[in-house]
């Protein structure tokens, strides 16, 4: 494969790290353009891709620019995994709602703090997909970043970029559930589709036996191991003490609604943010405190990055045993890319605009939804409709997504407010105006669009 491919947002150096290790396992040659606005960010990823490189003695180029325009030119593969105000910002988006009792494990996709987000990514995203358009209009162009659908569906309906957002969560639950019901990973077939980080996997089967009435049986074992004790004939509910790193939610979707929903607890309870986004209202703990800690998550990735940096600016070569170590991103894009070049007509789980795919879900909104490669690119597959309760939890969502979308695009105040009530979490009208205005004034320098 001999590909120039250009990744905007280089400065998160794990990713960087990983596309760069399955670039060179799978023996590609050509160009890796690291694009990046924060220089010293830039300076570490570029530092490191030289490193892994040379101790690899793989034939790529490594670049390194803080002005994509100048590495967009001839672009065939261009990766966006930005994040607009880096971790310190994202911090804000979940610390702002809990002054209003409300509480994320995550922040990044839905409830005020994914909110909160898109009105800073989708201004930045429409921009470099412009960029695109102009510059490398043939060239594959995927998105990592988050808010996923709300990102996706904002950049093609103002610029008509074929954009395809791209995330491991299926493919890693998929292996999970191989392991829990003792089934080569390889056999597994499945049907996953909804919205990303809140994708239901409604089929499951193997050598053509149907699986999913032993992960129902599973979900009875586990909730009982977990301690749960529940009824649904009107009495009390009794909940154990559980551990964080549990998946007790997830059971219970699957007993409650017959499919899997993806990706596991940390996310998934974000999209039900009226049954647990109270203080201890997570099986009696707080998310994102004592449940899926976002202290924890925000430390782990500055440490990360602080360990990059010192890898980087070390004079000496980086250790084998760090070269053998150094796994992938896991998220299939190279796969991705080599299947579309070599018409392979392979499987992936993306994020496409609806154009029936999923008959019961609105047009146009942006799903996640296996796909297959072909020449011309990724074609989704056609599902049968959903059943009418996993649609429930789905179309509203949709809503919410063009809502937040339209408030982006517009820099309007009252979408804002729209989405935050859409959303769920936020009780009242006063609350929401409070928490948007709040928003807006700590992330001003992100949002000019407002400012009018």
């Amino acid at each position: 494969m001999n590909e120039k491919v250009v990744l905007i947002g280089a400065g998160s150096a794990m990713f960087t790290r990983g596309l760069l290790a399955d670039m060179i396992r799978q023996n590609w040659e050509g160009e890796l353009a690291l694009v990046d606005i924060d220089s010293e960010a830039l300076e570490t990823a570029k530092k490191l891709s030289d490193k892994i490189v040379k101790g690899k003695g793989s034939p790529l180029k490594i670049t390194a620019t803080t002005n994509r325009r100048n590495a967009l030119k001839d672009a065939t593969v261009v990766i966006c995994t930005i994040a607009v105000g880096g971790r310190r910002a994202w911090e804000t988006d979940v610390f702002i709602p809990r002054k209003y009792g409300i509480y994320q494990p995550v922040g990044d996709s839905v409830m005020p703090g994914g909110t909160s987000r898109a009105l800073r990514m989708i201004p930045a995203m429409v921009a470099i997909a412009k960029d695109v358009m102009e510059l490398s209009p043939k060239a594959l162009f995927f998105n990592y970043a988050n808010p996923m659908s709300c990102i996706c569906r904002a950049v093609r309906k103002a610029t008509g970029a074929e954009v395809t957002g791209l995330c491991h969560g299926v493919f890693h639950v998929a292996s999970m559930i191989a392991k829990i019901l003792d089934v080569d990973p390889e056999k597994l077939n499945y049907t996953a589709c909804g919205i990303n980080h809140l994708a239901w996997f409604t089929e499951l089967w193997t050598g053509g036996k149907d699986l999913m009435k032993e992960l129902r049986k599973k979900a009875e074992e586990e909730l009982k191991k977990s301690g749960i004790r529940k009824s649904r004939n009107g009495s009390e509910e009794k909940y154990g003490g559980l551990a964080a790193n549990t998946i007790p939610f997830t059971w219970e979707m699957v007993e409650l609604f017959n499919a899997f929903p993806a990706v596991l607890d940390r996310h998934i309870t974000e999209f039900f943010p009226h049954m647990m986004s109270a203080e201890k209202g997570y099986y009696g703990k707080t998310l994102g405190v004592d449940a899926f800690s976002f202290e924890d998550t925000i430390r782990l990735g500055d440490n990360i990055f602080e360990e990059m940096k010192k890898d980087a600016a070390s004079p000496s070569p980086l250790s084998h045993e760090y070269l053998n170590k150094m796994g992938g991103e896991h998220e299939q894009c190279t796969g991705i890319i080599e299947s579309i070049r070599h018409d392979r007509k392979s499987v992936f789980s993306v994020n496409l605009p609806n154009w029936g795919q999923i008959p019961n879900l609105p047009h146009d909104a942006v799903v996640e939804c296996p796909a297959i490669t072909t020449r011309d690119g990724l074609r989704p597959l056609m599902l049968k409709p959903l059943s009418s309760g996993i649609v429930g939890t789905l179309a509203t969502r949709f809503m919410w997504v063009e809502t937040t979308v339209e408030a982006a695009l517009e820099g309007s105040r009252d979408k804002f407010i729209q989405a935050l009530l859409l959303d769920g979490s936020v009780k009242t009208i006063d609350t929401a105006s409070k928490m948007a205005d709040e928003f807006l004034e700590v992330h001003s320098e992100y949002l000019p669009q407002f400012k009018k």
